[in-house]
């Protein structure tokens, strides 16, 4: 998490895709990864980071998302406008 937020911009993309793999298929390492923190700089990442960066968090957040408790947390963070953007910008 602390990659997140005060990584090198290299730091930032791998962190994002190794807790998006975490969160692939396992719902105690959901429920691990947002409560150590980790959905508020995944959302940053999403409008301030590289285009790996950004790809990353967006696959974080979608494995995070299957937990529904996680789902609101993504949502409460402001993460729907963001990913809307890059939806339709890239």
């Amino acid at each position: 998490i602390d990659m997140l937020i005060s990584g090198i911009a290299v730091a930032k993309e791998k962190a994002a895709g190794a807790l998006s793999q975490l969160a692939v298929g396992n719902s105690d390492n959901r429920v691990a990864i947002a409560k150590a923190g980790a959905i508020p700089p995944l959302v940053d990442l999403l409008t301030s980071g590289t285009d790996v960066a950004k790809e990353n968090a967006a696959g974080a957040l979608w494995n995070l998302a299957f937990n529904s408790d996680n789902r609101v947390a993504i949502a409460k963070a402001g993460a729907i406008p963001p990913l809307v953007d890059l939806l339709t910008s890239g």
